[in-house]
């Protein structure tokens, strides 16, 4: 019996050594939103029936038309109350909103979409490719993995691409262009300004922060994507471009000032985020080359 004692005590106290010894256990990962996209500004308007309502360095965009709102994109999730205090200060009940539209399904975008369906009882509208990240909230991202959750949210009608969404006089056409996600949007649409047209283009983000663009395993036609995308963008109807980081467009909502009217904007957008992407993805094929000689 004491011989018994004895060995459980030895192996107790080597589980106590072997504790000692493991290094502690890595802290949870957190997305951290830089201060501008979570600075609150004044509401701007670009066009007659149509504002910005986002933060400082994240879009979100209101649509004004008799027969109720349409909203695209929410910014963070903390960003709901500030979103709904802006659409009261413009006249817009929360109920009149119709539709929530979205560029793409990350954190920083898709945040607070939930809320924003909660509160006000509209649609949301995606694609398939979001659908699936929305309702998930963010996880299994293909290049993020888990690190950027938001409270998931299903969608309650999908789209095609180039499908008319219609809502009284407003009338907003999706193109999809994966590439930042496999399920990123452009929306367009036509309001006045000054009792003149004004083609305007919501245009998600054509960016690729640390990527892998060469040999990715789940997305073996990212390339692709991504070239065929820069090229639906030189082609969108687009006098005035607007993009989920404001930054990236040249444009500051702080300002005051809606942005400049400028035909040739969403050729520019989609011809820098090209040239950036063929150096990156030139590197890589370039690095990759390197690492299979060296075995």
């Amino acid at each position: 019996m004491f011989r018994r004692t004895a060995v459980i005590l030895i192996a107790l106290l080597l589980v106590d050594l072997a504790h000692a010894a493991a290094p502690p256990l890595p802290q949870s990962k957190a997305f951290q939103a830089q201060p501008s996209w979570l600075l609150p500004v004044q509401p701007v308007q670009i066009a007659d029936h149509t504002w910005y309502i986002g933060s400082a360095g994240l879009a979100a965009l209101l649509i004004k038309t008799d027969a109720g709102a349409i909203v695209i994109d929410g910014g963070m999730p903390q960003a709901a109350p500030m979103l709904l205090a802006n659409l009261r200060r413009l006249g817009v009940q929360p109920h009149s909103v119709r539709y929530l539209l979205h560029s793409h399904a990350h954190a920083d975008h898709a945040g607070a979409l939930a809320a924003l369906k909660r509160e006000t009882g509209a649609l949301l509208i995606s694609n398939a490719e979001s659908a699936w990240l929305l309702a998930r909230g963010g996880s299994d991202d293909l290049h993020f993995g888990d690190d950027i959750l938001f409270p998931p949210v299903q969608v309650d009608r999908l789209v095609h691409d180039g499908e008319v969404l219609s809502l009284d006089s407003a009338q907003l056409t999706v193109r999809f262009i994966p590439g930042h996600t496999p399920g990123s949007m452009a929306w367009t649409w036509s309001d006045t300004r000054d009792r003149r047209p004004v083609r305007i283009a919501y245009v998600d983000s054509l960016s690729f922060p640390g990527y892998r663009l060469v040999g990715h395993p789940r997305l073996p036609r990212i390339a692709e994507d991504y070239r065929r995308s820069f090229d639906v963008v030189r082609t969108l109807p687009c006098d005035l471009l607007l993009v989920p980081h404001p930054e990236a467009g040249d444009w500051d909502p702080a300002s005051g000032r809606a942005p400049r009217l400028r035909p040739d904007a969403c050729r520019h957008y989609a011809d820098a985020a090209s040239a950036k992407f063929e150096k990156a993805f030139t590197e890589q094929r370039q690095a990759q080359s390197v690492a299979k000689g060296g075995h």
